[in-house]
């Protein structure tokens, strides 16, 4: 469980200090490109879900949001407690990526009331939503975890 906790607290940690960056150094909006036509840091406040999903919702229902991430984290930490013991190394990063992650992104929403986003993937007019360390954190445990979980079942 330490070693969960303690790569979940690096999570947050970086996903702060990046997006602490971002705010200090980027205009919102306003494309910085690394990789011309595939890569660029965009300054992006997402009131939304993941990837920008229900980003229009007035703010009232923001506060919505940010209480249903709080309840995904206490689902999160009873399936940590219930995969952990029988979870093996995959399980413990999977948890630790998956809960960092969600921290990562709570703490912008409990000081923004949304979440920082920079990273922006595109390729001539179509660009992937905007994501940030957190998410990113997330996407990758949750993959561990479904392939654990696939290899498993097999």
């Amino acid at each position: 469980m330490t070693a969960v906790l303690l790569l979940a607290g690096a999570i947050v940690a970086l996903d702060q200090i990046t997006k602490a960056v971002v705010l200090r150094y980027l205009v919102l909006g306003v494309p910085v490109s690394l990789v011309d036509g595939l890569l660029a840091l965009t300054l992006v406040l997402n009131p939304g879900l993941a990837f920008g999903l229900l980003g229009g919702l007035p703010p009232g229902w923001r506060w919505t949001v940010a209480a249903l991430s709080l309840v995904a984290l206490a689902v999160l930490a009873r399936v940590a407690l219930r995969v952990l013991p029988a979870g093996g190394p995959t399980g413990r990063l999977a948890i630790g990526l998956i809960f960092g992650g969600a921290v990562g992104n709570l703490i912008d929403r409990a000081r923004f009331g949304a979440v920082i986003d920079f990273v922006d993937v595109y390729w001539r007019g179509w660009h992937w939503p905007a994501f940030n360390v957190a998410d990113s954190a997330i996407t990758v445990g949750v993959a561990l975890l479904a392939l654990r979980l696939l290899n498993e079942r097999a």
